[in-house]
């Protein structure tokens, strides 16, 4: 084996659900595709099971299994705290873990509430005085499309901006019989189709125009209010926590003992609808849904300026679609730009031309430059206190839809 003589970095992880085996595919892979000025190493992956974590560590790459965060923080060969649980546990894990002087990387929606995102951001300052960084991984910043969206805005190529159109769209639990699971209770999740997909299209409409929401006019709503209780669940996928004897499911509450199905109160939103207005003065539009039967990840985002327009669909995520409104009417209209190519960020570590990238290389590429930004002492982005603005969003969107939609300025920091 050659040597290699490169400073290391311990990498701890929390959770290994979905968001953790996509980390995890991240971690794996980031060093063999892109040169870094570290070598990042999985040193410890936490959660609660002994024997499920302990399983989960032999599969997904990492070298030792803790079955409590705070171990895992404790650790002299963990640098990095990488936190993939969900939201109700973000403010306690990071605040230790930036306490203990170890870097963080944080899924998002950084919290379940402002209060919370407010007492992380305070934190990551603190520490980032003490030359410890953390960052919420928001991953669509990080497809090659979204980011070259963002340079040609940055550049100027759309003019003046007019409008913003973000939807993202899923349809995972539009059957009412599909459990209970975390994702769908507040007191895990904070909010529903909201902060868990809404919170993306947030911070990928303000990263791409540069521009920040300001104020919003909100509808939200549950369509299904009642749900069977959750058994096993991976992913965006799960089981009932028990089966009627004739294999239906759903329905009102009742007497498990009698053969029917438990359920339990949906206490999240199932679909968010807002209009807002960006500090630029663009209008923006934004949809956020679980309920979108046939669409199962599209994230899509529409810019138009002055100059030119973009669009863009995560369900085609290698092509970015640009019209130049400078050319002739003649010529004028949509082109596909297929961004594969070496000169597009990040493509040049990966395939051939035209040989597309996946959802999985969004969150090696996070890696990339949490890593690159950590080793060369600088804050990573987005920061802190960027979730902490996309959080105060949130909280307008819900204000608003709670006040008959009234146009809610978003608070400042």
């Amino acid at each position: 084996m050659i040597a290699d003589d490169r400073p290391t970095l311990g990498i701890g992880m929390v959770g290994y659900a979905f968001m953790g085996r996509v980390h995890s595919q991240a971690w794996r892979s980031v060093g063999a595709f892109f040169d870094l000025p570290v070598r990042p190493v999985m040193a410890a992956l936490g959660g609660r099971s002994k024997e499920a974590t302990a399983a989960a560590a032999r599969d997904l790459g990492w070298a030792a299994a803790e079955t409590d965060w705070r171990d895992l923080i404790a650790r002299d060969d963990v640098q990095v705290v990488d936190i993939c649980t969900p939201g109700d546990s973000h403010a306690e894990i990071a605040i230790a873990a930036l306490a203990a002087g170890k870097h963080v990387i944080c899924e998002k929606p950084l919290a379940n509430s402002v209060a919370e995102a407010e007492a992380m951001a305070t934190a990551a300052r603190a520490a980032a005085e003490r030359g410890v960084h953390a960052m919420v991984a928001f991953n669509y910043r990080r497809v090659p499309a979204v980011a070259l969206a963002r340079r040609w805005v940055a550049e100027g190529r759309l003019g003046r901006l007019h409008h913003v159109r973000a939807q993202y769209l899923q349809d995972w639990i539009a059957d009412p019989a599909f459990p209970l699971v975390w994702r769908l209770q507040r007191e895990r999740a904070g909010s529903g189709a909201l902060g868990d997909i809404g919170a993306h299209v947030i911070d990928t409409a303000q990263f791409i125009t540069g521009e920040l929401l300001e104020g919003v006019s909100a509808l939200t709503e549950t369509f299904v209010k009642e749900r069977p209780l959750a058994g096993a669940s991976a992913g965006l996928s799960a089981t009932g926590a028990t089966s009627p004897a004739d294999g239906t499911a759903g329905g009102a509450a009742a007497n498990p003992a009698d053969g029917a199905v438990a359920t339990g109160a949906v206490d999240v939103d199932d679909a968010a609808l807002f209009i807002g207005r960006f500090s630029g003065g663009a209008l923006g539009s934004f949809e956020a849904t679980r309920f979108a039967t046939g669409r199962k990840n599209a994230l899509r985002i529409e810019v138009n300026g002055s100059k030119g327009s973009l669009a863009f669909d995560f369900e085609a995520m290698n092509e970015l679609w640009f019209h130049d409104h400078t050319l002739p009417a003649a010529e004028a209209g949509f082109r596909r730009v297929i961004v594969t190519e070496a000169e597009h960020p990040y493509a040049a570590a990966w395939w051939p031309p035209g040989h597309g990238l996946g959802y999985e290389h969004t969150f090696t590429h996070e890696i990339k430059d949490f890593v690159e930004a950590v080793a060369a002492g600088v804050a990573p982005a987005p920061s802190f206190a960027d979730g902490l603005r996309v959080q105060r969003v949130l909280a307008a969107v819900e204000a608003s839809a709670a006040d008959g939609s009234r146009f809610t300025p978003v608070e400042e920091s």
